[in-house]
């Protein structure tokens, strides 16, 4: 069955602003594909594509790329993005594809397959890819880590303290979607597959740039909605937590002094993804 956790007006807006293109991972895939296919490159589908983030660049390498959701907010969201004009975007089911069989060169879902019906979906992948065609899928972990100088730790200690108050409220913890991601793969039986553990993708953010995005997870929107004072009432405390740490740390004097833009720190973000590759 699928879930439906991401279809809030407000929610989508988070994602479009503050979730991370994961250029590093189109990368590799468009390389493995290359490998194998280098002269298919006619037509790319983006199921669950939220606000575009993948959809977008997987246009500089496809004739045409179509961006799926079943969210119509998240659909608004995409077409606010400037998009270029081989890109589009349609409102449905990832179990129920609008295309022939046979029609697409690359099916591609990130972030995303956790919430559909997984047996479905890989069944409806693999009626509408071409022989040869290829399926992606991978998540990020939300465990995102931060790096400033000397100070990461205590500031990754913190933000560890944010993740552990929303774990009640997340769909399932990093273990299970790696397991859940696995198992995906295990079942195709293309005879050409390659599964990636970890990926890792750094960033340069200021710090609401962070908070906005851990706030887009659908654990925090699950809290929101619950007490939606005590979710911004944390996600206040962390913040302030993260610029000005307590007298005593080693950290505080390192933190204060450097400022970005309106008073904004900015910071190195780590990302975990892990992506997997199917070649039919």
């Amino acid at each position: 069955m699928e879930l439906r956790q991401y279809e809030g007006k407000a929610h989508a807006a988070g994602y479009l602003k503050y979730r991370v293109v994961p250029h590093e991972v189109i990368s590799r895939i468009i390389s493995s594909i290359e490998k194998k296919e280098p002269n298919s490159w006619e037509l790319a589908v983006d199921v669950g594509c939220g606000s575009g983030q993948v959809t977008i660049p997987l246009a500089a390498y496809f004739a045409t790329v179509v961006g799926t959701d079943n969210s119509s907010a998240q659909l608004e969201m995409a077409l606010i993005n400037s998009n270029p004009p081989n890109v589009t975007y349609r409102q449905c089911s990832a179990e129920e594809l609008p295309f022939a069989s046979g029609e697409v060169d690359l099916v591609m879902s990130m972030s995303a397959a956790q919430c559909f019906d997984r047996p479905k979906f890989l069944m409806e992948a693999d009626r509408v890819l071409r022989p040869g065609g290829c399926l992606a899928a991978g998540c990020h972990t939300s465990d995102v880590e931060l790096e400033y100088g000397d100070v990461s730790n205590t500031l990754n200690d913190i933000c560890n303290e944010f993740y552990a108050a929303l774990s009640p409220f997340r769909l399932t913890d990093d273990l299970s979607f790696a397991k859940l991601y696995f198992e995906m793969f295990d079942s195709c039986s293309y005879p050409d597959k390659e599964w990636t553990e970890c990926f890792r993708v750094k960033r340069i953010m200021p710090l609401t740039g962070y908070i906005g995005m851990v706030k887009s997870y659908s654990s925090y929107q699950c809290l929101l909605q619950k007490d939606p004072a005590e979710a911004e009432c944390l996600s206040t405390d962390i913040r302030n937590n993260l610029t000005c740490p307590q007298p005593q740390t080693p950290a505080s004097k390192t933190v204060r002094a450097v400022r970005g833009p309106g008073g904004d720190k900015t910071l190195c973000c780590a990302f975990k993804i892990k992506a997997s590759c199917y070649l039919p």
